[in-house]
């Protein structure tokens, strides 16, 4: 299938960005990440943001747009790795070893905090931030229910729904 008109343009205009400004993402990013290796990976994650986006809206900014969309990325990385951190921890504390972390027991955490990353992904939108506010940022449900404007007893019910489908993976695992 080839690209549309519109696609091949703004796949054009973030080929240009990215020649303009990847550099600059990328040092930006290592300046905040002290790793080349992740300052790259991010860049590249930045930009396949972009390409996923339906519209690139007008840019009066190109970097700080850049930098809006990398810092969340940044975001989203750094409770990701501190959930990895967590659940490794947990892992050895339950089977009494916790001197004992190796990369195998590091990998199948890191697998298995991918299938929940990809079973956060199916939640509805509001569901899976309710359940990382909870979860992640030790939110109350008062305190989330307020953050997202709705009732306590609809996040109950986004968390639970949470808590079933991380059951479900769980169980399947």
């Amino acid at each position: 299938m080839g690209m549309g008109v519109a696609e091949g343009a703004a796949a054009t205009v973030i080929g240009q960005l990215y020649a303009s400004h990847a550099h600059w993402l990328q040092g930006w990013l290592r300046s905040r990440t002290h790793c080349a290796s992740r300052a790259a990976d991010l860049t590249q994650d930045t930009f396949c943001r972009l390409l996923e986006q339906p519209r690139l809206p007008p840019l009066a900014s190109p970097r700080g747009y850049l930098a809006t969309i990398a810092r969340r990325l940044l975001i989203d990385d750094i409770r990701r790795r501190e959930i990895e951190r967590a659940i490794a921890d947990i892992c050895a504390l339950q089977s009494g070893e916790a001197n004992l972390l190796t990369p195998e027991r590091i990998a199948e955490a890191t697998q298995f905090l991918d299938m929940v990353a990809r079973l956060l992904d199916t939640l509805p939108e509001q569901a899976r931030i309710a359940f990382l506010l909870r979860r992640v940022e030790g939110l109350s449900q008062q305190e989330v229910a307020a953050a997202l404007g709705v009732s306590l007893a609809t996040v109950k019910r986004y968390i639970a729904l949470s808590y079933a489908s991380c059951l479900s993976i769980m169980e399947a695992a």
